[in-house]
């Protein structure tokens, strides 16, 4: 009998342990470490030089085309539509794809045109200054960001060289500068480069001294000399002998005034 109560009281402690560990929670995961903050970059300030970005264009397979990658990466319509009204589209695929120097483009966004259209300088011109202000953008050789630092300028166009036709380019530590003359502008974006062209945005036109300088004034001509017409007869002057008949006059009262002193001396 006393084997059992000890043995039921055995149960009922073994009962009372097991029901006390399963009331207990699991003990609880560690906590996380607060995560750090993160400090953001500095904002650039208006006196930091942003370098260019560069902007993704898919091309698509075939001959390169600079009016298809320009239409593609947006905001060149009004360069993309003077390249085909001057025809030039035709010079640089030819270029492209029968040269091995390559072609290099500085490209107006449609902002920097806007300005000269709306004062009405476009317009005024004639085409054939159309074509040069087109080609005056547009280097008939491959020009990488690398190759701007060494580049000697002023750099020759298709429009040609000289101090009418100057474009320079200066480089920075962030920054590709390009100079005309009458333009300052930078080169805000890549839109395009690989071994055979490179097209970078600028937020300027590149105005050539050639076309928008004034022309020196050229010096007044010389008076027209007088027509000799040999059909004409001169007219006769006539001669002034008042002079010869006085002296006529004189010498022959004298050879008379003589004549008659030596009459009166006697022989």
């Amino acid at each position: 009998m006393k084997q059992l109560i000890s043995f039921s009281f055995s149960l009922v402690l073994l009962f009372l342990h097991c029901t006390q560990t399963l009331s207990q929670p699991p003990n609880a995961a560690p906590a996380k470490a607060p995560a750090a903050a993160t400090v953001p970059p500095p904002a650039a300030t208006s006196a930091q030089a942003s370098p260019p970005v560069m902007v993704p264009v898919q091309v698509s397979k075939g001959p390169v085309n600079v009016i298809k990658i320009l239409q593609k990466a947006g905001h060149f319509a009004f360069f993309t539509r003077l390249i085909k009204s001057t025809q030039e589209d035709i010079q640089l695929f030819s270029q492209l794809n029968d040269s091995r120097d390559g072609v290099t483009v500085f490209a107006p966004t449609d902002g920097a045109f806007s300005a000269i259209i709306k004062s009405g300088v476009l317009n005024s011109l004639t085409d054939h200054q159309k074509i040069e202000l087109v080609q005056f953008h547009i280097i008939p050789r491959i020009l990488t960001t690398a190759n701007f630092q060494t580049v000697s300028n002023p750099i020759t166009t298709l429009a040609g060289s000289g101090n009418r036709f100057a474009l320079n380019v200066i480089t920075t530590e962030n920054m590709v500068n390009v100079t005309t003359g009458l333009t300052n502008t930078s080169v805000s974006a890549i839109v395009y480069t690989d071994s055979q062209l490179a097209i970078y945005q600028v937020d300027k036109v590149l105005l050539p001294l050639d076309i928008f300088a004034p022309k020196p004034l050229a010096p007044a001509p010389a008076p027209p000399k007088p027509k000799k017409d040999d059909g004409a007869e001169s007219p006769m002057v006539p001669e002034d002998t008042s002079g010869s008949v006085i002296c006529m006059v004189h010498n022959t009262l004298l050879m008379f005034g003589v004549g008659l002193v030596a009459a009166a001396i006697p022989l």
